[in-house]
């Protein structure tokens, strides 16, 4: 017995002082020793850092043709900007309405944003934040279309009325000048022309406006005389409307698949009305109406034909047919098929000036969820390879990981082996979208984020200095036989879609090693190798873990398999009536329950494996009497003791991947010790299972993963299940045997409560998506009221915050059966006697248990490849409230104790090679001496954290996280030299405790957790970065250090670098001479209040914008660049006006001369006759 140290209880409270619910208990470890925590509140600050991904449901489009920046605006008020690799930005709309429409103010570093509610905004661009200048909010007519001629600062605004408003960019003030429908349109035409659908100048005249209505009808307005020059008509309806660059002709897209060309001063009859996708009659009749083309764009070229490029426009006939891009090019006609329908296409070309020859060189087209960007200029229009990290949703994330400040030497292993995988037949020229500059950031950590997906694929990207980018790509699916059809499907599979799907993921950055678990209970082991090899067997183990074990069974045999091979016996079908040829494949026939089969068959053909990471075990959990295996709630792996550690519902396992045995097989209740002080409920063992003929099978499948991302109702992976798991438990406290001995259970009451109690299992049964999943919807469909609850000890057992992490549970499971939640592999003392540290693994359940198993290791050599590894189980160390998130370990001087590792070789290399990659495992740390406590055990659970003094176990801190929520994620992290606890509660809040004394130090309201999704992918990582999924397309990542926060704005990409603009084209001597080239107008003169008066107050609202001063101060720098440069001009003006006065001087000096002169040549002249001269 510890004696009390009075002292050391002071000192704890102390160190608490500055947070009341965090108390000091005795039992630290020398009186001598002071951990000096340097962590303090002023070293956190919490911000949003960067978005990747795809733009989520995209809307509109628009890019700057000198700037060469793309922007995406979504239908979510998002918008995302674009230059070259690594240069990306997003902003947010606060009202949040979808995007209509983008324009660019070119290579004036600006954009008008139209949205939904009908506002528009102007955003500014030249700052490394974009924010809003201006913003107009219209109230009496709604939006439809906006242009913005080149080098205007006069936005023209269509509306669903048909009438057309003028906005002066620089101001943001609605002009007196309005086009209105009545007085567009022919005062004969009796209906109401529908919407403004285009709205475009002439290239060559400034003075006439193009105006498409939906109806069919288009009008060619004189903005000087204020009338209407030509009106041209068409049965059909506009879609879109393209001119060519001369202004002569233009060309109309319409809702039948044709297109019409009309000449300008032709406007009875279109020139040429072609179906580019219709069948073209042999009698000469109409071709058969096709679907409406959305877009054409008109390009023309000095050295060849014109492009006219098109979506849309195929016929009614082509069912299935996916979206598709059509070039027009001469007499050629190519087709492009999308992988998903078209939103939007821009045809960018070598010249911002529509007045001259375009020369389109590419095609950027936004799909639904893809950019794809067409080279024009090659044979077969490939496309681009896309430097942007746009293929995170390209199949749904399950889950994720980030690893911060990893080893130098990964993230060139991984790019060496993951540059072999690119695609082949992309275009040779650089991409297209090449705007902006990198930051100047001083962080040049490694970070790793991993995304596993439900396909079975992993993804590995280098996260590192704010950009992602793609380094390798793992598909584990190809470990399994993949059903052909249907009918070829397993009976065996517990989910219909997406079997391979990742659940859980460890992955240790310095030996390489990676253990992923998947949706159908299996486990995977890869080792890193840079050799290509051909593995001709791969090797399975299967396991077989159930609740509960008989009394003849020990927990170390209960479910012992040797290694297993596939042969073609284990791919037996269901119907065979022959015997297995394998011991450890079970029966699945009809006359008795599925038992002893896994869910997924492993491959019996040679696998052959690219350099990269590479199959080393799998293992897999087998069907037991009926019972499909519970879903892998937790997972660890550890290189230097060789072993693989996963739990679920049932218990936990064990297995040594080097030997290819399985070591431990145990129920959570068995793992405790006898004399463990926390009591557990008596629970009912199960009856023994009687298949019914009568009865059907209900069956409860997975839904497709993908629908949990698109639809508002989010399905859930379900198992199989059997109308006798009624009797496996109830929802109620009395139909619980009395004795845990007892051979069965109470009877249900009557047939209703039957039939309620098999409902409430078949919801709990469909509960199988990942740990995480099940675990927040069983919070979220129990909503927070603890606030009425009765308050315990918080050592106690709290029966109000105990859940399951399981995905199939029943009532009397929620209650009593504790799932594994969480591993921490660790070198420490497994009993409170023991003096000297040793391999130890730390298990904690979602009932707050946290249990201590000792590891007895072999020596190494061919000795750990012989001798078994031993494993003794030490009961329950403590108890906390709510499920254990995470684990850790500190040493005397509140240092973090890592898992020991092995770091990598390559175990496909030469044995030479292997032995000079080889070291020494990282020195044990030191033993406790003259009963000293050396380590502290840093716990940490849904509710609650607490630090333990190892060996004698005795708490000494404890900190009550939340009362009314509870935590979803927590790690423990380093930042700024030092340790912290860090979690992100339901609530939205994210916190920070420091270590070991648990003082808060951050606690913001962040992101009330509004998607299962963000609960499913948030996680921290070291030097204060952590990241979640906001959208099922993007990663949001943020900071909670002030250093990174203070540095963000140097470590941010530019997206406005100073370009000078084209020249305009020539005009040409004679065009200049005969007054053919481009007519410019006076805009200013036509639309300002002088001529056009002033607007109605009432038509629109005028907003100034947040970064109107804010935006300034940002780019203070640049902004006294700006004023230095104007200064300059002015002087430079002032110098060009001084010599423009004397050249007017001395030209009316020589004027008044050349008068003088002629008026003596007239005097002298003048009375002499002609024939005098």
């Amino acid at each position: 017995m510890k004696k009390f140290n009075i002292r050391k209880v002071l000192d704890g409270l102390t160190a608490a002082s500055s947070s009341s619910s965090a108390t000091a208990q005795p039992g630290t470890p020398r009186e001598t020793d002071v951990i000096q925590e340097t962590l303090q509140s002023e070293h956190f600050q919490l911000c949003k850092t960067v978005r990747h991904g795809f733009p989520h449901h995209p809307s509109s489009m628009a890019f700057d043709p000198v700037q060469k920046i793309l922007a995406v605006g979504t239908q979510t008020g998002a918008l995302r900007l674009f230059g070259r690799a690594g240069v990306e930005c997003y902003c947010q709309h606060e009202s949040g309405a979808a995007v209509i429409q983008l324009q660019f103010l070119i290579n004036e570093g600006a954009l008008v944003s139209a949205l939904a509610d009908d506002s528009i905004h102007l955003w500014n661009l030249r700052q490394k934040i974009p924010a809003i200048l201006h913003s107009l909010k219209f109230s009496r007519e709604r939006i439809t279309y906006c242009h913005l001629p080149f080098q205007s600062k006069w936005l023209y605004v269509g509306t669903e009325r048909g009438n057309i408003h003028i906005v002066n960019v620089e101001s943001f003030t609605l002009s007196g000048y309005v086009i209105m429908w009545n007085k567009a349109i022919e005062l004969s035409t009796k209906t109401h022309p529908g919407p403004v659908v285009h709205i475009s100048d002439n290239p060559m005249d400034e003075g006439k406006l193009l105006i498409g209505f939906e109806c069919g009808v288009v009008v060619l307005w004189d903005l000087k005389c204020k009338k209407a020059d030509y009106r041209y008509s068409y049965d059909e309806a506009i879609h879109s409307v393209a001119w060519h660059h001369e202004g002569k002709q233009f060309v109309c897209s319409h809702s039948d698949g044709t297109l019409t060309t009309w000449n300008v001063r032709v406007p009875a009859k279109a020139t040429q009305i072609i179906t580019p996708h219709g069948k073209q009659p042999k009698d000469g009749k109409k071709p058969e109406p096709c679907k409406p083309i959305l877009k054409v764009e008109y390009k023309t070229t000095r050295a060849g034909d014109p492009f006219m490029v098109l979506s849309g426009g195929l016929s009614y006939d082509t069912v299935g047919r996916r979206a598709c891009l059509t070039v027009m090019h001469g007499k050629s006609t190519t087709v492009l098929e999308m992988d998903y329908p078209i939103v939007d296409f821009l045809t960018l070309c070598e010249t911002p000036y529509p007045n001259d020859f375009q020369e389109p060189y590419a095609v950027v087209v936004l799909l639904e969820k893809d950019l794809v960007v067409i080279d024009l200029g090659q044979i077969g229009y490939p496309i681009f390879e896309n430097p942007y990290p746009l293929t995170i949703h390209e199949s749904p994330v399950t889950c994720c990981e980030y690893f911060a400040d990893c080893p130098d030497e990964i993230i060139p292993a991984l790019y060496s082996v993951g540059s072999r995988q690119k695609r082949q037949g992309y275009s040779k020229k650089e991409w297209p979208i090449s705007g902006g500059n990198w930051g100047q950031g001083t962080q040049s950590y490694p970070e790793i984020i991993i995304t596993g997906h439900a396909d079975g694929t992993i993804k590995f990207w280098d996260a590192s200095a704010l950009m992602l980018q793609v380094l390798y790509k793992l598909k584990t699916a190809k470990v399994f036989e993949r059903a052909r059809g249907k009918e070829d499907k397993s009976s065996t599979e517990i989910v219909e879609e997406d079997p391979f799907a990742i659940q859980t993921m460890s992955w240790c950055p310095e030996s390489r090693m990676l253990c992923v678990a998947g949706v159908s209970a299996h486990v995977i082991i890869y080792r890193f190798s840079k050799q290509e090899v051909t593995t001709e067997v791969v090797q399975l183990l299967e396991v077989r873990m159930q609740c509960e074990f008989s009394n003849g069974d020990s927990p170390d045999t209960g479910g012992e398999k040797t290694p297993t091979l596939p042969t073609p016996g284990a791919s037996s079908s269901p119907q065979e009536s022959e015997p297995p040829t394998q011991p450890s494949t079970g029966s699945n026939s009809t006359d008795g329950p599925r038992d002893n089969i896994p869910c997924l068959q492993v491959r019996s053909s040679p696998l052959k494996q690219s350099p990269g990471y590479q199959v080393e075990l799998v293992i897999q959990l087998v069907w037991v009497s009926g019972e499909p295996p519970q879903p892998i709630t937790s997972l660890a792996i550890n290189s230097s003791y060789g072993l693989v550690v996963f739990g679920n519902t049932n218990g936990l396992a064990v297995v040594d991947y080097l030997q290819k045995t399985l070591l431990l097989n145990m129920g959570t209740t068995e793992l405790c010790s006898p004399s463990d002080p926390y009591p557990r409920q008596p629970r009912s063992p199960r009856k023994p299972r009687q298949p019914s003929g009568d009865i059907p099978t209900v069956t409860s499948c997975m839904s497709r993963l993908s629908k949990l991302y698109t639809e508002s109702v989010k399905k859930l992976r379900s198992s199989h299940l059997t109308p006798c798991d009624t009797n496996d438990g109830s929802n109620t406290s009395e139909d619980r045997c009395k004795s845990p001995t007892s051979g069965s259970t109470s009877p249900c009451n009557s047939d209703d409560e039957r039939k309620q109690k098999f409902i409430e299992k078949v919801k709990f049964k469909s509960r199988r998506f990942s740990k995480t999943v099940a675990n927040d919807f069983a919070k979220m469909s129990r909503r927070i009221s603890s606030s009425s609850e009765q308050k315990t000890d918080v050592d106690a057992k709290d029966n109000s915050f105990t859940r399951s992490r399981s995905s199939s549970v029943t009532s009397i499971d929620r209650e009593s059966r504790e799932a594994i939640s969480s591993f921490h592999f660790c070198e420490s003392f497994p009993r409170k006697v023991d003096s000297l540290v040793s391999p130890c693994l730390l298990v904690g359940t979602t009932q707050g248990s946290v249990m201590m198993v000792a590891l007895s290791l072999p020596p190494g050599g061919d000795q750990r490849l012989q001798q078994p590894v031993g494993i003794s189980s030490c009961g329950t160390m403590v108890r906390l409230k709510g499920g254990i998130l995470t684990m850790a370990l500190l040493d005397a001087t509140g240092t973090l104790l890592p898992p020991s590792y092995e770091p990598w070789y390559d175990s496909n290399a030469s044995e030479e090679e292997k032995e000079k990659s080889r070291k020494r495992r990282p020195a044990s740390p030191p033993s406790s001496q003259d009963g000293q406590d050396s380590q502290f055990a840093v716990l940490c659970s849904e509710k609650q954290a607490k630090v333990v003094a190892m060996p004698s176990q005795t708490r000494i801190y404890k900190h009550s996280i939340t009362e009314s929520s509870f935590v979803l994620r927590a790690d423990v992290v380093q930042m700024s030299g030092a340790n912290c606890i860090t979690c992100f509660c339901a609530n939205g809040h994210i916190m920070a405790l420091s270590l070991p004394s648990l003082r808060p130090l951050l606690d913001v309201n962040y992101l009330p957790l509004t998607d299962m999704r963000i609960a499913r992918t948030f996680c921290f990582s070291n030097v204060g970065q952590a990241l979640y999924l906001t959208s099922p397309t993007e990663i949001q990542r943020i900071t909670y250090s002030q250093e990174t926060c203070d540095n963000l704005q140097e470590m941010l990409s530019e997206l406005f670098t100073p370009v000078e603009t084209p020249e305009a084209p020539n005009r040409g001597f004679f065009k200049g001479l005969f007054g053919g080239g481009a007519q410019s107008l006076d805009r200013e003169d036509l639309f300002g209040e002088t001529a056009a008066g002033k607007a109605s107050r009432s038509l629109a609202q005028h907003i100034p914008g947040p970064g109107s001063m804010e935006g300034m101060k940002g780019a203070a720098s640049g902004v006294v660049g700006d004023l230095a440069r104007a200064r300059i001009a002015l002087d430079e003006r002032g110098q060009k006006l001084g010599e423009l006065e004397e050249r007017t001087a001395a030209m009316m000096a020589s004027a008044d001369s050349f008068s003088k002169h002629a008026h003596d040549m007239m005097l002298k002249y003048k009375d002499k006759k002609w024939y005098q001269l």
